[in-house]
């Protein structure tokens, strides 16, 4: 069995691979950084932080692989530099700090679109954070691509909301690469990917999280 370090556990898809962590036989621990406490559980490690001052040298560092379902979006964090510190910054420093002390996987779910070049902050972002972590060294990289992410927010976003009822209607004559990405399918890739392990650097496509 494995130790799990999952970053963002309080998110859409994060919530969802929380739950299949703990279920798992495969994991013998979940630890999930948060800024609030989650609810308890035998499988859990809950350390209560600020993602800006991450420890350096703390022993549930240890673990086996990381999944990192960290993300925002530009309005929800108020500014391109809020938005790139939650989705770059801070998934960059926990790779480094996991690996420093013996990570071997990490697993993270990016963007459809993301590519380094691009002239849209937004994919630019996502696709530095992904050759960012392709340079730390870790011998399985895996970075999911999913497109626009279905299911029940805690927080509704109105742009979202309306897409989703519109790609949810248009769903049958979509290519399969538009259509909407169930969050539990991602979580589900996600911690597949972190518990496996496949040596090398792996990219999953919107359309290959759909089955």
């Amino acid at each position: 069995m494995s130790r799990l370090l999952l970053a963002g556990a309080t998110g859409l898809v994060g919530q969802a691979t929380l739950r299949r962590a703990l279920a798992s036989a495969r994991v013998r621990q979940v630890v999930a950084p948060t800024r609030k406490p989650l609810a308890p559980h035998p499988k859990l490690l809950n350390p209560v932080l600020d993602f800006e001052a991450l420890p350096p040298d703390v022993e549930w560092w240890r673990v086996d692989a990381v999944a990192c379902a960290l993300g925002t979006t530009i309005r929800d964090a108020g500014s391109q530099d809020a938005f790139r510190r939650v989705d770059h910054d801070y998934p960059l420093a926990i790779a480094r700090h996991a690996h420093a002390h013996g990570a071997q996987a990490f697993a993270l779910v990016s963007a459809m679109g993301a590519d380094a070049g691009s002239r849209i902050f937004y994919s630019r972002t996502k696709g530095e954070v992904e050759n960012a972590l392709g340079a730390i060294g870790f011998t399985s990289l895996t970075l999911l691509r999913p497109g626009l992410l279905g299911g029940e927010r805690v927080q509704h976003r109105g742009g979202e909301r309306w897409a989703l009822r519109v790609l949810g209607a248009l769903d049958p004559v979509l290519p399969k690469r538009y259509r909407i990405v169930p969050a539990e399918r991602v979580a589900q890739a996600l911690l597949d990917a972190a518990m496996d392990a496949v040596p090398g650097q792996h990219v999953i496509p919107s359309e290959h999280l759909l089955g």
